[in-house]
Parts: C-alpha cells; structure tokens; sequence
C-alpha cells in the first residue's frame, strides 16, 4: 500500500518538509491517505480545513520516536482520493474515521483535534467502545451556532455565487483565510504554503475545502449532537492547547471549552494563531505527552 502511494508523490511534495511515507486505506468512496509512524502509545491526529496531515509533521517526527502517530488525511484532503460523489460534511469524515479506526484496532488513544477536526473526531470519544485515553483540542469546537449573526452572514457569503466562486475557484481557504489565521505570518513560508496549495490545485479538488466552508452552520444538528452529550467527555483527561492570536476561534470559543470542562487544563500559546500546530510544534508536542503521561495513571478509589 505505502508503495503504491509513493511511486503517485505528487512532484509538489517535498521530501525533507514531508519525509513520511503514507499509507493507504479503501472506503467505498475513495482511498483515504494516513501516517503511521512510531511505536508505543497512540496519538490520533485530526485536521480541519484547509489543512492535512501536513500540519502535524513537526508533531509527527517530535511523537514518533516514543509512540505510535496515526494522521489521516480526511476524504478531499491532503492526499487522500477527491471523488466526485462522496459525502464531505464532518459527519462523513467522522464516519470514515471511525471506520479506520476500528480498521487498524486502535486502542487507549490520546485524541488530538483541531478545527474541523473537533466535529469529526468527537464521536470516537463518545462512543461506548472506550478507545479514547484523553483528549487534546487545538482551536476547535463542538456545538452549533445557535444564531450566531457572524456565523449567518459567513454561511450566506460561502452559498453565494461570489463564494462558490472563491472557493472553487480561486481556492480561496488555503490562498488566503489560511495565512490570516497565522499568528506570525512570517511562519508560513512560501514553500510550507505551496503544501497547503498543493492538494487544491485543480477545481474538482476543492470540493472539500468547499464541503466544510458550508458545514460551518449547515452541520448543526450534527454539533449539537455531540454537545448535548459533553457530559461524557468530561470524564476523560483533556487539555486546550489555544492559539491566542486566532482571528476564527477567539477567547470566546476558548472560553466556552473552560467552562464546559473546568478540569481541563489550558495551555495558552500567545504568540500563535489559529494554526498552533503549524507555529508551535513543540508546545503541542509537549502537551500531547505530558498528557499522555497523566492519562497513563492508574485512577486512585476514592476513600
């Protein structure tokens, strides 16, 4: 399977950015993309929009030398096919997730979600089989808009003429919504942009970007399923990791992880934005195991 992707490495790929070798696993929709480095304890890396596995390959390479790094590329992502006919919303992904879950038996899994990654890789953490350890959320979220005016005005652009054709088009997340959200854009380089840009290069490939542009309100009942049920998640290890330089997800967003989930322990990282992965690699590597670590813990009864 790895050699049949490598011998397809798109000639925009750099390999000493990207100096993994991924794996393929078959859907009925398409061939989803995926790393699996290391051995040890697992880690499950999700990304959101526009991104790919590409924004955890610091994390991936700090990770791999004591535990096990999974980190798919979504359906319309990365790597991964871009069928024509396939369903896009996060409710899909999180369906093909679990699947590849289930598919490689991953177990006592440290979760690691960011953006978009948040709605699509929950469910694994809600559901009954217990496979999730603890939980780590980078800029993220997991409930519906309820109304949210900014939200409304975002959902009647993206379903636009004018959006559609931004999208679509001109590429228009990974061109330039994704360096805005940078803390420093200085940190995205010309050659790390190009990988972002990479995957997106024809229009029949931006259908996912576009799938989750409209998934912002369009999947509400999906979130707030997920937050009608965060009682649940409550029981399990967490830790924030937020960018405080994020222009998306704000204080706001942050401040509703923190009083949702008071146990959780923050990490703010000042001096990043919304793609803390990307800018501080080694904060999020550094709080995935120090978690790691905690969640290992034999849980002591109460006297």
């Amino acid at each position: 399977m790895s050699q049949a992707l490598a011998a397809r490495r798109p000639a925009w790929l750099d390999p000493v950015l990207y100096p993994f070798v991924p794996r393929r696993w078959d859907t009925p929709e398409g061939a989803i993309s995926y790393l699996d480095e290391g051995r040890g304890p697992t880690v499950l890396l999700v990304h959101g929009t526009p991104s790919w596995s590409f924004e955890f390959r610091e994390v991936v390479r700090d990770l791999a030398t004591e535990y096990r790094v999974i980190a798919p590329d979504h359906l319309g992502f990365g790597l991964s096919d871009k069928p024509a006919q396939a369903g896009l919303r996060p409710e899909d992904h999180a369906r093909r997730l679990a699947a590849l879950v289930t598919a490689l038996d991953l177990r006592d899994v440290i979760l690691v979600l960011h953006d978009f990654g948040g709605p699509i890789g929950l469910p694994l953490a809600l559901e009954p089989s217990g496979r999730v350890r603890a939980l780590v959320v980078l800029n993220s979220w997991c409930w519906p808009s309820d109304g949210d005016p900014a939200i409304a005005r975002i959902d009647r652009l993206v379903r636009s003429p004018l959006g559609r054709f931004l999208y679509r088009w001109l590429s228009f997340s990974a061109r330039m919504i994704l360096p805005q959200a940078f803390g420093d854009r200085r940190r995205l380089t010309a050659a790390v942009h190009r990988h972002y840009l990479g995957p997106l290069a024809r229009r029949r490939d931006r259908e996912g970007t576009y799938a989750l542009a409209c998934a912002l309100r369009g999947s509400d009942a999906h979130y707030a399923s997920l937050w009608q049920r965060r009682e649940r998640l409550a029981k399990l290890p967490m830790t924030l990791v937020w960018g405080e330089r994020d222009p998306v997800l704000t204080q706001q967003h942050r401040e509703r992880w923190t009083s949702a989930f008071p146990s959780a322990h923050l990490i703010a990282v000042a001096d990043a934005g919304h793609f803390v992965a990307e800018e501080r690699p080694d904060v999020v590597a550094a709080a995935i195991r120090s978690l790691a670590v905690q969640a290992a813990q034999p849980v002591r009864a109460s006297s």
